[in-house]
């Protein structure tokens, strides 16, 4: 995972912030594979309960992440109890990595 301990919890702390603690954060894409270099950040959220804004929550998580992180390109799903499965979900969970 290309990924530093700062970088994660940075990322997980933004996440709980806005979506509650019992958030699970995903990481997946080409930041998963050590031997690739740059790319975006690509994640998943997934919270089993119903955020009322997911628009709302999103802006807010890319905010949060922007403050956190710096200037780069970073790319958030997030499935709530009410989003319907779509492959790209079962796709990260396969091939990402649980923060």
């Amino acid at each position: 995972m290309r990924l530093t301990e700062t970088q994660r919890q940075s990322i997980k702390s933004a996440v709980t912030s806005v979506i509650g603690e019992e958030s699970r954060v995903w990481l997946f894409g080409s930041r998963v594979d050590d031997a690739k270099r740059g790319g975006d950040i690509d994640l998943l959220i997934e919270t089993d309960r119903v955020v009322p804004s997911r628009t709302n929550a999103l802006c807010r998580i890319e905010g949060a992440l922007a403050v956190r992180l710096g200037d780069r390109k970073i790319d958030v799903l997030l499935k709530d109890a009410q989003t319907a499965e779509a492959p790209i979900f079962h796709a990260a969970r396969k091939t990402g990595v649980l923060l």
